[in-house]
């Protein structure tokens, strides 16, 4: 596949990288004297230098004879030369920050690259909303890798979304230069079950040799798996045990072991590794969803790895997870992911194993971040008004707005999402709650919530109820349009007053994530790019996030990324009970289900 994500082609370049090598030119620029990690050959070489030209690598070796009079020389004194870091299966919009602002987030931590399924704008915005990120990230040196979101809806006939992408979209987006392969195909039912929809969708891509990417979200790793498998994709993230990650391995499939803010699903697929004897090469380290606060508090990738390592695994194996193996994953390694002649040059320079401190980060030979600080100003991005303009409820929303009517008396059986912390499942339960006024009530001594999902795109009036155990709370509610993958307005609460107060702070301030207690506002993150994102910078984002997290721990909720965890509930492609603004559906059987218990 043609490589548009570096600085130059390499037969535009070749000459001059030859003649570097041999001393016929200088280098631009010269790292001397550095502790090479091979991923190659998975081995550390001693007193390697590496000469760059053209923004690619000329040489790796002794390269004394490289040195002109205008050559840069960054002494490693010993210090580690690695790779840059890939990570394989991001979305950035999870972060809550923009492309640019993610990208001064990550990229001194070593990542020089991303592969973003910008599926939660384009659930919103459509098409549209995917060039804006894709114009956003061209204003920094992250190679930013876009992925054609798959699935929106991601369970079509189960949710509403504000936009729509077929067979056609996605063969349209596949000739764009940024387009490396298809986002996660979460319609795993479609592609099983041989639907034509999903399986065009795929095909598209296919035809224009590109990495389809996936989303196998069901412990089947029988029949089923094989048969996704089968129709093309070459990469999951989902899998949350040592047996699910294996089977998709030993298949030729790439294990995207997880490690997010909320997701921590690493501890149980690392065992796949640590306790099985097999070749790593289709085992990689990815972040999928990850918070500002976890940026700054404790890195990206590199956080990744070292958690990795405290799993088990071998840190030069590791690092191949999120550099040589990935760029094979999508194809690309005849650019990225390894420190050899010819790649480009997207370095960074360690400290140590054990710690990991990345002290020097080299995008396309251009020194762009030392000590965890950009080194370079970045152009800010202005997004037109259209991405900031995205609430279109239709009723004025009221108290009333929650009231679920019964014909039951005094108590009444109603199917109960329970979330799972840390991870992305749910089970469905069956729980008694009581009825006042022929009015189905939350039960808060149950840990039982009321929970309902507003269309938010199209005016059309359509919401789903359902009600909600696991997150702790009292007394108060909260509410998001970060709601995957329609990304609607979730509100879950104990009382329809609090719930209706959040509702309206988001409808308001233009989307984002709100708290409410005892009929007020308690706290607020104001998300106003498509209700996803903010155009602030990491620290000030981080700071909003915490100021809000203080919310939810004030009306009683203490699970980890609650507003993470929130934010699956009405993902329809994930079991077992999912609530879309349609209702509730039964993610196991993909169908509609009552609220009340039959």
């Amino acid at each position: 596949m043609f490589n548009m994500f570096k600085d130059q082609p390499l037969w535009e370049v070749s000459q001059s990288l030859s003649a570097v090598a041999m001393g016929v030119q200088s280098a631009d620029l010269v790292i001397k004297g550095g502790k090479l990690i091979n991923v190659c050959t998975k081995e550390i070489i001693d007193n390697i230098d590496v000469a760059i030209k053209n923004s690619r690598i000329a040489l790796v070796g002794d390269a004394s004879h490289c040195i002109g009079e205008d050559t840069k020389v960054i002494e490693a004194n010993g210090r580690y030369i690695s790779p840059g870091f890939l990570d394989g299966h991001i979305h950035v919009e999870s972060s809550m920050m923009s492309v640019s602002e993610y990208a001064k987030a990550v990229v001194p931590h070593g990542t020089v690259g991303i592969y973003m399924d910008p599926h939660e704008i384009c659930n919103v915005l459509g098409i549209d909303g995917v060039k804006y990120m894709i114009d956003d990230g061209k204003r920094t040196p992250l190679k930013n890798m876009v992925t054609m979101p798959s699935c929106v809806p991601a369970v079509p006939g189960f949710e509403d979304t504000g936009a729509f992408v077929g067979p056609k979209e996605v063969a349209e987006c596949m000739k764009w230069d940024s387009m490396v392969g298809l986002g996660e195909m979460m319609n795993f039912p479609g592609i099983i079950n041989s639907s034509d929809h999903a399986h065009q969708i795929v095909g598209e891509t296919l035809k224009a040799n590109k990495t389809v990417t996936g989303h196998w979200s069901i412990p089947d790793t029988g029949k089923g798996l094989s048969a996704y498998i089968a129709s093309g994709v070459r990469a999951c993230h989902e899998s949350t045990s040592k047996e699910e990650a294996l089977a998709k391995m030993r298949l030729g499939m790439y294990a995207q072991f997880r490690e997010g803010s909320a997701w921590h699903d690493l501890k149980d697929v690392a065992r796949s590794i640590t306790e099985e004897n097999i070749d790593t090469r289709f085992a990689m380290l990815i972040s999928d969803d990850t918070h500002p606060h976890t940026l700054v508090d404790e890195g990206h990738l590199d956080h990744i790895v070292r958690r990795a390592v405290e799993e088990g695994i071998d840190v030069l194996t590791a690092i191949q997870m999120v550099s040589i193996n990935c760029a094979q994953a999508f194809h690309m390694d005849q650019d990225l992911g390894s420190v050899t002649p010819g790649k480009c040059a997207d370095i960074v320079i360690i400290d140590n194993l054990t710690d990991l401190n990345i002290e020097e980060v080299i995008i396309d030979g251009n020194l762009v971040a030392i000590d965890g600080e950009m080194c370079i100003e970045l152009e800010k991005y202005e997004f037109p008004e259209k991405a900031t303009n995205t609430m279109h409820i239709k009723e004025t929303i009221t108290q009333d707005s929650f009231k679920i009517a019964t014909d039951k008396k005094d108590s009444v059986e109603v199917r109960v999402i329970e979330i799972i912390p840390e991870k992305v499942g749910t089970f469905e339960r069956h729980i008694k709650v009581p009825v006042k006024d022929s009015l189905i009530q939350a039960d808060p001594d149950q840990d039982v919530l009321k929970a309902v999902v507003f269309e938010r795109h199209h005016n059309t009036g359509t919401k789903g109820f359902g009600f909600v155990k696991g997150f702790h709370i009292k007394d108060g509610a909260m509410a998001s349009t970060v709601a995957h993958d329609a990304h609607n307005l979730l509100v879950v609460g104990s009382n329809d007053v609090d719930m209706a107060v959040a509702a309206n702070a988001l409808v308001e301030c233009g989307g984002g994530m709100a708290v409410a207690q005892g009929g007020k506002l308690i706290g607020v993150l104001p998300l106003p790019i498509a209700g996803l994102m903010n155009n602030k910078p990491v620290d000030e984002m981080a700071e909003m996030v915490a100021e809000v997290s203080k919310s939810w721990e004030t009306i009683g909720c203490d699970i980890v990324s609650p507003y993470m965890t929130m934010a699956l509930i009405p993902l329809a492609c994930l079991p077992e009970l999912r609530l879309t603004n349609r209702g509730l559906v039964d993610c196991t059987t993909f169908s509609f289900v009552s609220l009340e218990v039959e």
